[in-house]
């Protein structure tokens, strides 16, 4: 593979973070360089320390804070990771994903679960109607 977001969903890029940042959200050309243009927005596969920089110019939210607070509330994230479902998408009004925060943990049979099955994403998404969830998944069921 070539390709740093097919890497990075293949769970080889444990060292990067990736971003989805929506059209509809950020209208920055400058991300353009960064990222693979997708139907909705840009996504970008860029290193940790990079990655967090850049969502939080992109969003003025502290990653791993957004993270915390994602966690709070599941929800689906597809595995392009530009589109979801949001768990209140039973209220009224526009329901796509305004960011996507994501990063990858490589195999660890030590912890268990789904760890112990492959590399696992940990995705966190903020809904256009406001709600944070997250979602995770092994990269082998994908």
């Amino acid at each position: 593979m070539s390709n740093p977001r097919e890497e990075f969903l293949a769970g080889e890029r444990p060292e990067d973070v990736a971003l989805f940042l929506a059209d509809s959200y950020v209208a920055d050309e400058r991300f353009e360089k960064f990222g693979d243009p997708v139907d909705d927005g840009i996504v970008m596969i860029v290193d940790g320390e990079s990655g967090r920089n850049a969502f939080k110019a992109a969003t003025d939210t502290d990653a791993m804070g957004f993270a915390k607070t994602a966690m709070q509330q599941e929800g689906e994230i597809n595995d392009d990771l530009t589109s979801g479902e949001c768990p209140d998408a039973d209220a009224d009004g526009d329901h796509d994903p305004q960011f996507v925060f994501a990063f990858a943990e490589e195999q660890n049979e030590d912890v268990g679960g789904i760890y112990a099955e492959g590399a696992v994403v940990h995705a966190y998404a903020q809904c256009a109607c406001g709600t944070a969830y997250s979602d995770r998944w092994n990269v082998a069921d994908s």
